[in-house]
């Protein structure tokens, strides 16, 4: 059937190329042509909008707007809007049948589950503030108690050690530890679980819970996890480090965690972030970092992004799903993008273009030529001293999650044209680490 799925997809393809011949005396080729310039000027526009201030931020955003609107005028004033809709549906379909094809090939080799016995003296610690007050909203302490377990409240002034509440728990005689919070509060106190080998447990009441989503909980009702306390498994997972600093989820160097960094950040996201892009991407504004990994060096990217853990896609702003959290390996993603025809690169081939660089590695140093550079470890501002070392620590962490839980989506990695050519040819299929054969 993946065969029958990757000849579909290339016959799409080659219809799509087809419709574009056949309008060829109506213009056909133009349909791609201006597509694809479009496409390229709208991202260089962007850049050139991000990269600037002034008369020259105003220009780019206007042209953000006008490329796009201005192809789509000119295919209906030209009668090629037709052409264009059957082009662009028939490689929508290609690309549909293509993850048809590596969907039926290829599924993630799933974290080994156990089952073991329900805690007694679970602690759990809770941030009242974190998430827009989710700990309040889902009744997530009365919940808790019902279920017997000990909970423990964060200052809401930031007063509170979370590790420090963790280790005197563990002191007092916890067999589990659990937190109702971000992912910079989930992951010092799973440091100190990992340390005195408890089991974890995360209820996702932060903002974006990036943890709770790739260990498959369901983020819109955190109460479910507390399911886990009484009908539980239990997953072993990596625990990065960065410098002695634990981390769950993502380590970001360059201009993210330069702006992080400033105190109108949270109050003002977008305006702080455009108003220091100009200077963090084309001024002296800024560290300047150099990376090495286990395979290689990437010098002076703009900004950096390690997780613990790779992304099934190159997504630097760690918005994607790492398909596994037990490879023992972290992802890097870099990128360094200085003019608007590099922008225009990346919006064509996407994780393919040059100013992007994506691998993995045991252990990632970043040195820089001052003494201390800013980092943002899951979300979170910090100024660390250089070299600043990544490592991780296999399967080093114990999570109790519930039994029956919604379990994260399979994301699939961009297609890969080539291997549904030899897909289709009935050539062999090479699989990822991620990855298993699927023959049922």
């Amino acid at each position: 059937m993946a065969r029958v799925w990757a000849r579909v997809a290339l016959l799409c393809v080659a219809g799509a190329l087809a419709v574009v011949v056949s309008g060829a005396d109506s213009g056909g080729w133009l349909v791609l042509l201006l597509g694809l310039a479009g496409l390229a000027l709208t991202a260089g526009a962007l850049w050139w909008a991000v990269a600037h201030r002034g008369v020259a931020r105003a220009l780019g955003a206007l042209l953000v707007l006008a490329a796009p609107t201005g192809v789509a005028v000119l295919y209906a004033q030209t009668g090629l809007w037709a052409v264009a809709l059957g082009a662009l549906a028939l490689w929508a379909s290609a690309a549909a049948s293509a993850r048809a094809c590596l969907r039926l090939l290829r599924r993630p080799r799933g974290m080994h589950t156990r089952n073991t016995a329900a805690p007694r003296r679970p602690v759990l610690i809770m941030n009242r503030k974190s998430g827009g007050g989710k700990v309040e909203r889902f009744e997530l302490v009365e919940r808790a108690e019902a279920l017997g377990a000990r909970v423990l409240l964060l200052d809401p002034e930031g007063g509170t050690d979370p590790a420090q509440l963790a280790r005197q728990a563990v002191r007092e005689g916890a067999d589990l530890l659990g937190v109702a919070g971000g992912d910079g509060t989930q992951a010092l106190v799973a440091a100190v679980a990992a340390e005195h080998r408890v089991p974890f447990l995360v209820i996702p009441a932060g903002t974006r819970n990036h943890l709770a989503m790739d260990l498959g909980l369901d983020r819109a009702a955190p109460e479910l996890s507390l399911d886990a306390l009484t009908d539980g498994v239990e997953i072993r997972i990596d625990l990065g480090d960065v410098s002695g600093v634990p981390f769950v989820n993502t380590v970001a160097f360059g201009a993210y965690a330069e702006i992080v960094q400033s105190p109108e950040y949270r109050d003002a996201k977008a305006t702080t972030a455009l108003d220091r892009m100009p200077d963090l991407l084309l001024g002296d504004a800024g560290s300047r970092v150099a990376v090495r990994t286990d395979d290689a060096r990437l010098e002076e990217p703009q900004a950096l992004l390690i997780s613990n853990n790779p992304y099934a896609r190159a997504d630097l702003f760690g918005g994607g799903r790492r398909p596994r959290l037990d490879t023992g390996a972290l992802g890097v993603i870099g990128i360094r993008v200085e003019s608007a025809a590099q922008a225009a690169e990346m919006a064509l081939r996407g994780e393919q273009a040059g100013s992007i660089t994506a691998l993995t590695s045991r252990r990632v140093v970043v040195e820089s030529d001052e003494k201390e550079v800013p980092v943002a470890v899951d979300g979170e501002a910090l100024v660390l001293p250089t070299p600043v070392v990544c490592t991780v620590r296999p399967k080093a962490l114990r999570v109790r999650v519930p039994r029956n839980r919604p379990g994260a989506p399979y994301v699939m990695p961009a297609v890969d044209w080539w291997r549904i050519v030899r897909v289709a040819l009935g050539r062999p299929y090479s699989f990822t680490t991620e990855e298993k054969p699927n023959h049922a």
